[in-house]
């Protein structure tokens, strides 16, 4: 595990590197009529993805190639939208938004969830999946950890990812903060539960399949997934990708694109190789998912 973290590392280090020549920061003064991002990323004929380096969503290969959901949906959209090539930006997830936000690349693409809390910052595509959320706990699941108000309850350690939703579910849910560790990737959170830091690791259902598939001598299980609740409402975690505010016409574009993949059944073919399936389609749309209580 050790080995194939510094090997993921490396690599996007070595992508930064190569991306820096073009990771210049533009002029951030809002535009006009929807924006003229897309017109100038075809001039260019490349796009810069801001992404965390995590699987399955988007990261880095054994092949120092950037692949995922969200990398391989985006080298769809972006050909059919005439611009062929991706310059991969790796960041922090919880930096990514700022990092947008200052020029240093045109679109997030890393399964970022859709919350109420993001779209007053950024501007959302429409989700291309929905993902329940799930524990990573000890083998036989001992402390029978289900859901955010048990772990409040029983008063359990638990570990999120920096910058992620389960956070803010959790202590909507009575966890105190001092109960909750953020860590900066996968494999940190497989290895807390592991060595018993942590009672559980949350994260979507899709995430931790993943990790714990590339882990299966660990003695850890994932729980039933399920959708959060806030104040009695679900919480759905549906991921979609970011631009900025002021940039109408590229999203709306995006979007018709998008619901072309999903109408041909192409986008559940992209999705398949890391994990998804049919139930975590959906077509529910960036207004809903923007206007649903916060938690």
């Amino acid at each position: 595990m050790a080995s194939r973290r510094l090997l993921l590392q490396a690599a996007a280090a070595g992508v930064l590197s190569l991306a820096l020549p073009g990771c210049t920061r533009v002029d951030l003064s809002a535009e006009p009529n929807g924006g003229s991002l897309l017109d100038r990323l075809r001039q260019k004929g490349e796009v810069r993805i801001g992404f965390a380096n995590e699987a399955p969503y988007s990261f880095i290969n054994s092949e120092a190639e950037l692949t995922g959901e969200a990398a391989e949906v985006a080298k769809v959209v972006f050909a059919r939208l005439g611009v062929p090539n991706l310059v991969p930006i790796p960041s922090e997830f919880g930096s990514l938004i700022a990092g947008l936000k200052v020029g240093l690349f045109d679109v997030i693409g890393a399964g970022m969830s859709i919350l109420p809390k993001r779209c007053k910052q950024v501007l959302f595509t429409n989700p291309d999946f929905i993902a329940p959320a799930a524990f990573l706990v000890p083998r036989g699941n001992p402390k029978g950890i289900r859901t955010f108000a048990e772990v409040a309850q029983r008063n359990l350690k638990m570990g999120v990812l920096i910058g992620a939703v389960e956070k803010d579910y959790a202590v909507a849910n009575g966890v105190r903060q001092s109960r909750i560790t953020a860590y900066q990737n996968q494999p940190s959170g497989l290895e807390a539960v592991n060595t018993g830091r942590e009672d559980a690791f949350a994260l979507t259902s899709i995430s931790l399949r993943d990790i714990l598939g590339k882990n299966p001598g660990a003695p850890l299980e994932i729980t039933t997934p399920f959708v959060p609740e806030v104040d009695g409402k679900p919480q759905y975690s549906s991921g979609g990708f970011a631009f900025l505010p002021d940039q109408a016409n590229i999203v709306a574009a995006f979007n018709k694109e998008l619901a072309e993949l999903k109408k041909s059944g192409e986008l559940l073919r992209i999705l398949r190789p890391f994990g998804f399936t049919e139930a975590e389609m959906t077509d529910l749309t960036a207004q809903q998912l923007c206007t649903v209580p916060e938690a």
